[in-house]
C-alpha cells in the first residue's frame, strides 16, 4: 500500500452536541449517502469541519498525519470505499476514502 492516500471526511462535532445526538445525527448522514447521495453535497451542508466547504476533501496525506482513530480507518478502506462510523475526540466522522 501506497504510503500516501486522499480521503474526504463528514465531521459531526461532539463540541456543540452530546454523543448521543452527534452519533444519530452521523448515521442518517451516513444513511443518505448509502441511499445514493452526493458525498460532496452531504459535507457541505452538513459538515462541522471547515473541510465540508470543500465537498469534506482533506487532500493526500500519509500515516502519522492524522489521529490514530481517523487514520486506521481511512487506511483501511479500499479507494471509493466508505467507512462505518469513527469516533475521535473531536466527534463522529465519515470517510471516504478517493486515491
Amino acid at each position: 500500500m501506497s504510503g500516501q492516500i486522499r480521503a474526504s471526511h463528514i465531521l459531526v462535532s461532539t463540541d456543540t452536541r452530546s454523543k448521543d445526538d452527534a452519533k444519530a445525527e452521523i448515521q442518517v448522514l451516513r444513511d443518505k449517502i448509502s441511499d445514493g447521495a452526493d458525498f460532496a453535497e452531504v459535507a457541505r451542508a452538513s459538515s462541522d469541519c471547515p473541510s465540508g466547504q470543500g465537498g469534506g476533501d482533506l487532500g493526500s496525506f500519509g500515516r502519522g498525519m492524522m489521529v490514530p482513530e481517523f487514520e486506521e480507518a481511512a487506511f483501511a478502506l479500499d479507494i471509493d470505499g466508505l467507512s462505518d462510523l469513527v469516533e475521535t475526540d473531536f466527534g463522529y466522522h465519515i470517510i471516504l476514502r478517493t486515491e
